[in-house]
Order: structure tokens, then C-alpha cells, then sequence
């Protein structure tokens, strides 16, 4: 231990200069040569001179914070302040900005646009819910001159399954009931596509993908394919693709985009968060990054869903019930022996600012999830602070944003390409990659 009488530390910050020592009385032979006396500073050493002779007192040298910790508390800003109270919130650590527009594979052209005509928004005609009211429009229309070939039951209660069966094997006219809604459903679905490329960041996109409910299922990838038949014969030379991976697991698997590769070191999977204006979803994503470096290989190994719409639960129990979900994955990953790296991705409808709020188009989630008072990354990282050894890191963007970056690996030939998700509403965005074919970035 330092003795504090010789810690330099401890001494006071102004020593006073050693008098020098008096010569003997009347001997001046004796006495040592004076000195002259300095000229007083000038110019920058005068002015260097006043400023040291106001410099404060030294403080105590202080210890350095230990690794992974935070240094001292937070002032709103973001600034550090030691002195702030400690009721003071600690940011999660940064990895990156939520709602991003430059991402580790790609630049986030738009997404979330909102595009308005003399109905409405433009999107909803497009949306799951519209093929359903074109379906129940043209029963009614049936039903004034004869038998609904459907039957009794409400169009909203006819699963997609018993639809599907029709087409494959039912009766002549149910299936050719089923067949009249799609093809109405392409024609909205195709205007709306034209509306979009009307817009200078759609205008050059070579590829849109499609995901979402609605894509998963055999009416939505026949109306998919009536659509793109119907733009190409307009000269429309835009591609239309379904989305790879299931998509309840795309919005999940998107979310090993959202962070650098160098975030994952060490680790073999990750969480992910999939909110939707029906479902929230939360999943284990294995990297599978030895199989493949791009991450193409990367699959949901467990998952939880919660059909929030049917339960109508306010935002405080939404975000509890969400915690639950996710503290169960990570009991789960404990007992498989998996690595999870300190991140969660959250994929989350709207527009997201830079600080994680959502400014807008949140108006299907449980409660108001809108405005700086709330904020889900925070929400997740106080509840859930460490994951393994480290602070807990949490980026959010938009859902059909993560959806869409589940494409990233299986993009790499073309260089603008899009992203419609089909679900409660039409979700969008717009790519550009930054990676070139060699691999570099751009």
C-alpha cells in the first residue's frame, strides 16, 4: 500500500519555491552571487503563465471503472455526468443505430412508406384483410341469385387450409368462387405495386420479395404470381419473389443483419423479436456462421408466439409478457449448451427514430406504443440487462425491414431489390447492397 505522505496524489496542488538560505552577516565575500532578476513573460508565456496560475487544484487521481461497467450515470443527451443523482438511467451498450439506414450488408433506401390516395391509404388494399372483404363481397353478390357455394360460415372463419383444399380438389364453383377473389386481390395487388414504382426510391428496383401471412399460403403465392404476369404484360420488368425462409421465421432470422458480424465472435446464436400487429413472436436464430460466413445457413432453433389480438392486453402487459418469452429462451439455450451472443434484434412495425422510439405507424400494436415516452429497447435492456457475461445490447428496426434482410445472403445479383410483407398491413422497404460480388463492401 502507498504511503499517502509520498503519494504525489495527496499533495497539495501548489508548493510554495525554497527560500534561499541567508548568507553570513557582513561577510559578503561569503555571500553568494545574485542572481539577475528574470524579465517578466511576454506574449504566449505571459498569457501561458496566467492561465497556470489559475490552474485548479489537482484531484485525487481516480480508479478506473472496471470492464463491461458503466463509468457513471446518465444525463438526458447521452452525456456522462458522475455527479448526476443515481436515479439517472444507464443507456444499453451502442452497436449501432435503431431504425438505420446504413446497416452492416445494406443501405435502408425507404420503408414504412405511407402512401395515401382519395380511399385511403394505398397499402390496405393490398393487406391480408383485403383479399378476405374482396372474397366476402363476391359471396354476397352470390348469394343474391342463388347458394353461397362456401357454405354458412363467416368468410373471416374459412381457414386458408380449407381454401387451399378447394382449389386442389373441391367443388367447381367454390374453387371457381376462390379463384374470381384472387384474381380481383392481384389486380389491387398489382396497381399497388404500380403505385409504389411511381416513387424515385421504388422506380429502379429490380426484385421485390414478398413476405408476410399472406404469403404463406397457397391463395397469396397465386395471387403473387397472377400479379407479376400482369406487370410484366404492362412492361413492368420488375421480378416478384417469395421469400426464402417461412415467414414467421424471416422476421426473425433478419435480425442477425441488424449488427456487425464482429458483435457475434465467439458466439453461436442469438434472440431475436418479431412484433406484429396479431403476433409477437420470440426466437433463438443458430448463426451457423462456419457453414456460412454470409450467414445464409442461419435457422430459428426454438421459437414462442403469443396471438396478442385475441387477448387485447395493454402496452405495460404486452412488454411483461414479451420479457417472460424471452427469459424462457434463454433458460432453454442454458440447458442446450448454446452460446448466445449479449444481443437481442427486434423487428417492430413503424417508423423507428434513432434513440428507439417509434414516431409512427404503431396504431396495430396493444396500446400506444408512440412518442418519446416509450421506448421497448430500453424497456428489454433494464429488464433483461446481461446475457451470459455481458450487458445486453438491443437494436431495433422496422418489421419488414428485418423480414427483408433475411434475403441479404441470396441477393448478391442484383443491386436495388425490395421488400412487401402481406400481413395486418402492407409493410415496405427498399435496399441497396453494399456488398459487391467479390465480397468488399461498397
Amino acid at each position: 500500500m502507498t504511503n499517502s505522505a509520498n503519494d504525489p496524489a495527496k499533495k497539495p496542488a501548489k508548493t510554495l519555491p525554497k527560500k534561499p538560505a541567508k548568507s553570513p552577516a557582513k561577510t559578503p565575500a561569503k555571500s553568494p552571487a545574485k542572481e539577475p532578476a528574470k524579465e517578466p513573460a511576454k506574449g504566449p508565456a505571459k498569457e501561458l503563465a496566467k492561465e497556470l496560475a489559475k490552474k485548479p487544484a489537482k484531484e485525487p487521481a481516480r480508479k478506473p471503472a472496471p470492464a463491461n461497467k458503466p463509468t457513471g450515470k446518465v444525463r438526458s443527451g447521452g452525456s456522462t455526468d458522475r455527479n448526476a443523482p443515481d436515479t439517472a438511467e444507464v443507456p444499453p451498450p451502442a452497436v449501432g443505430v435503431h431504425g438505420a439506414d446504413v446497416l452492416p450488408s445494406v443501405i435502408v433506401e425507404t420503408y414504412n412508406a405511407e402512401l395515401r390516395d382519395d380511399e385511403g391509404f394505398v397499402g390496405d388494399r393490398a393487406a391480408k384483410g383485403a383479399f378476405t372483404e374482396i372474397l366476402d363481397n363476391l359471396r354476397k353478390t352470390l348469394r343474391e341469385y342463388g347458394d353461397d357455394p362456401l357454405g354458412e360460415a363467416d368468410t373471416d372463419a374459412i381457414k386458408r387450409s380449407k381454401l387451399e383444399a378447394i382449389l386442389a380438389k373441391g367443388d367447381s364453383a367454390a374453387a371457381a368462387l376462390v379463384m374470381s377473389a384472387i384474381e380481383d386481390y392481384a389486380q389491387e395487388l398489382t396497381a399497388v405495386i404500380r403505385r409504389f414504382r411511381r416513387q424515385k426510391s421504388w422506380s429502379s428496383v429490380e426484385r421485390i420479395v414478398f413476405g408476410g401471412g399472406f404469403r404463406d399460403s397457397r391463395v397469396g403465392e397465386l395471387a403473387i404470381g397472377r400479379a407479376s404476369v400482369l406487370l410484366k404484360q404492362d412492361g413492368h420488368g420488375v421480378e416478384l419473389a417469395l421469400i426464402r425462409n417461412h415467414p414467421d421465421e424471416a422476421g426473425l432470422i433478419g435480425a442477425v443483419h441488424l449488427a456487425p458480424s464482429w458483435m457475434f465472435a465467439g458466439h453461436d446464436s442469438i434472440l431475436a423479436i418479431d412484433i406484429g400487429g396479431t403476433n409477437i413472436r420470440a426466437g433463438v436464430v443458430h448463426l451457423k456462421h462456419k457453414k456460412d460466413p454470409d450467414l445464409g445457413k442461419a435457422s430459428v432453433w426454438e421459437t414462442e408466439i403469443w396471438r396478442h389480438r385475441d387477448e387485447k392486453p395493454t402496452r405495460r402487459e404486452a412488454v411483461e409478457r414479451l420479457v417472460d418469452m424471452v427469459e424462457g429462451l434463454i433458460e432453454k439455450s442454458v440447458e442446450a449448451e448454446l452460446v448466445l451472443a449479449p444481443f437481442i434484434g427486434i423487428g417492430c412495425p413503424g417508423e423507428i427514430a434513432g434513440d428507439g422510439c417509434i414516431t409512427k405507424g404503431a396504431q396495430n400494436l396493444p396500446g400506444n406504443w408512440e412518442g418519446s415516452r416509450f421506448n421497448l429497447a430500453r424497456e428489454l435492456q433494464q429488464a433483461i440487462p446481461v446475457i451470459g457475461d455481458h450487458e445486453t445490447a438491443v437494436l431495433i428496426h422496422n418489421d419488414a425491414v428485418v423480414q427483408g434482410l433475411s434475403e441479404v445472403p441470396f441477393m448478391a445479383d442484383v443491386e436495388r431489390w425490395g421488400i412487401l410483407t402481406i400481413g395486418t398491413g402492407l409493410g415496405n422497404g427498399v435496399f441497396v447492397n453494399r456488398r459487391k460480388g467479390d465480397g468488399t463492401i461498397d
